[in-house]
């Protein structure tokens, strides 16, 4: 990956870049990482060194933490969407990738908690495929 990415929400408010490399890549099944994007998993990239810059939109900034767990979402007030954070008991950084703008030269390393993986979520590559909307 380069050492340097780019990222934002889904209405600009807030715009980062993320200098240092991602040292792993994880889509997460867990129940309440589905929970937290409405999706089959979560798509993270961490990093153990690299840092942040917020470039605007840091008022825009919202952090939940789950009670009673390590589950936290940064996110955009304005639009809802994923935004990184570091967490609280190692300082990792935690990187939505679909956040990024900045294309990255990593594939994820693994499907993690495979055991809460969604019914529905099985043999999806026999699914039809389709380039735009459906009609």
């Amino acid at each position: 990956m380069d050492d340097l990415v780019s990222g934002q929400c889904l209405c600009g408010a807030v715009t980062f870049q993320i200098s240092g490399q991602f040292e792993s890549f994880f889509l997460c099944h867990c129940r309440r990482c589905r929970k937290d994007t409405g999706s089959a998993h979560s798509a993270n990239l961490f990093s153990s060194t690299a840092k942040i810059d917020w470039l605007s939109g840091r008022e825009h900034i919202k952090l939940f933490e789950l009670a009673g767990s390590q589950h936290v979402k940064c996110f955009c007030a304005k639009c809802g969407s994923a935004l990184p954070f570091s967490q609280a008991h190692n300082g990792v950084l935690v990187v939505p990738a679909g956040s990024l703008d900045s294309p990255i030269d990593m594939r994820p390393d693994a499907h993690i908690c495979c055991s809460y993986r969604a019914a529905w979520d099985i043999d999806l590559a026999s699914v039809a495929t389709i380039d735009g909307l459906p009609n």
